[in-house]
């Protein structure tokens, strides 16, 4: 299926996609901060560059867009059928990218969180899983 816009567009349509402070972030933040818990942000030093980072517990949360990250079982997660070639190399190459990420943090004694954008329509569900994480 060919493109619906140009080039230059979708260019311009992808060149707006922020890869940290989204929205979905923010409200996790929010929410994390609110429940009384301090954090840091966006910790270049350890893999996968955590969104959220509890040092003192070695704890990380991701917060993980359901299309870049192609939650299972998600709505959100289609592959669009226009490009097929360049979206199932780049959405594979993000879900093999997580996974070494995530076994990397593990192998230096870290444990982490996903949270998923789908997750914030239930916020009482989410504050629930995010407390049992951080105990």
């Amino acid at each position: 299926m060919a493109d619906r816009i140009s080039e230059q567009q979708r260019s311009y349509n992808m060149s707006r996609v922020k890869s940290a402070n989204t929205e979905p972030e923010l409200r996790v933040r929010r929410l994390i901060h609110a429940m009384g818990y301090r954090y840091r942000l966006h910790d270049r030093s350890l893999p996968g560059t955590p969104d959220v980072v509890f040092s003192r517990k070695k704890k990380a949360i991701f917060i993980h867009g359901c299309f870049w990250h192609q939650h299972d079982n998600c709505p959100g997660s289609r592959r669009p059928a226009s490009n097929q070639d360049f979206w199932n190399t780049k959405l594979d190459r993000n879900l093999q990218r997580d996974s070494q990420n995530q076994q990397r943090l593990t192998e230096r004694g870290w444990d982490f969180l996903i949270v998923w954008e789908c997750e914030l329509r239930d916020i009482p569900a989410l504050r629930s899983r995010i407390q049992g994480f951080l105990g």
